[in-house]
């Protein structure tokens, strides 16, 4: 067995707000798993927003080498439950891990990685496209520079209403409103009755996750759907999310990779809610993964591969109509270089 590691400084096709913070480039980690016949590739990006770096995965999977090692021919599933007691503190490192395993694990069996969780390539959700935060003239630009039928919107400005009525005069296309947890409770109520005529499909993380109960309030009196992301990180967020969202946006780096993915999304089903995966400004290793799950969902936003100025990785490719998968077994991802 032989663990490699590559990190890169993934460029931004342009400055990239939220409501926390702008960047022009994106650290991330790759993963490389080799069993001496074939190679995993994992991803997870670095992000300050929750204190990981990518010195800090390298290290923590470097002191587990020997246990990845003494298990590398037992399942995906396996070898997450024997190294998270290890990785619980650092789960970025945990996921590009597990898409690493999962990954290789598939191409032992000579399968694409749907096919090893038996599932067909039918009624795939589309990907929105990200407009970071910006003045609205910028971002009608960006939405010209890159037409695209369904859009999710940055906001979290005291001008959100306006930027959606902007730019609704400029496009037919869908909008998802993605607030970052930056909208009070008397916020969220005005600009969800203001934004519900204007194609918007769902408000994704309108409050502070802390605000539950103001969560509670705004789920029973919205006239759009509310979507979890900082709420629901881990498994166990599933449960409480049901109480105060209409769906989740289940990250793989935040959770720990695809293993614990899944069961999250069997989970959501099995309460009613709505399923979204969601990627981070990532390369085509992570979007790769990601895409072996559209199959289970209703929603897919797998668009942070579109957003380097060039990729460092082929794989997976998203289209405006189409999600297209490479004749490859395992997540189909290669490196470049």
């Amino acid at each position: 067995m032989k663990i490699d590691y590559r990190s890169f400084n993934l460029e931004l096709r342009e400055t990239f707000t939220v409501s926390y913070g702008s960047r022009n480039f994106q650290p991330t980690l790759i993963v490389c798993l080799s069993d001496g016949e074939f190679t995993g590739y994992g991803e997870a990006a670095a992000t300050s927003y929750y204190g990981v770096s990518v010195d800090k995965m390298q290290y923590s999977l470097q002191q587990i080498e020997e246990i990845i090692r003494e298990n590398i021919q037992k399942y995906p599933e396996e070898l997450w439950e024997t190294t998270f007691p290890y990785l619980k503190d650092n789960l970025f490192a945990q996921a590009a891990l597990d898409i690493a395993m999962h990954d290789l694990h598939a191409k032992r069996n000579g399968l694409p990685l749907y096919k090893q969780w038996g599932l067909e390539l039918k009624n795939l959700p589309k990907s929105n496209y990200t407009i970071g935060i910006d003045s609205v003239e910028r971002m009608v630009q960006k939405m010209k520079a890159f037409p695209w039928p369904l859009y999710k919107i940055k906001l979290g400005t005291k001008e959100d209403v306006r930027i959606i009525q902007e730019l609704r005069k400029h496009t037919d296309s869908v909008f998802r409103v993605d607030a970052n947890a930056s909208w009070g409770l008397d916020d969220a109520l005005y600009n969800i009755e203001e934004l519900k005529d204007l194609n918007v499909e769902f408000i994704e993380q309108p409050l502070n996750p802390k605000d539950t109960e103001a969560m509670k309030i705004l789920y029973k009196e919205s006239a759009l759907p509310l979507i979890a992301d900082e709420s629901c990180i881990l498994e166990q967020d599933i449960e409480n999310c049901a109480e105060y969202f209409h769906g989740v946006n289940i990250k793989l780096s935040k959770c720990g990779g695809l293993t614990p993915a899944l069961r999250m999304i069997k989970k959501a089903r099995d309460l009613g809610l709505k399923t979204m995966v969601g990627c981070m400004t990532e390369s085509s290793v992570g979007i790769s993964a990601i895409a072996h799950l559209t199959p289970m969902l209703d929603y897919v936003d797998m668009d942070g591969a579109l957003l380097l100025k060039s990729d460092i990785a082929d794989g997976i490719k998203v289209f405006a109509d189409k999600i297209y998968f490479p004749e490859r077994n395992g997540t189909g991802a290669i490196l470049l270089n």
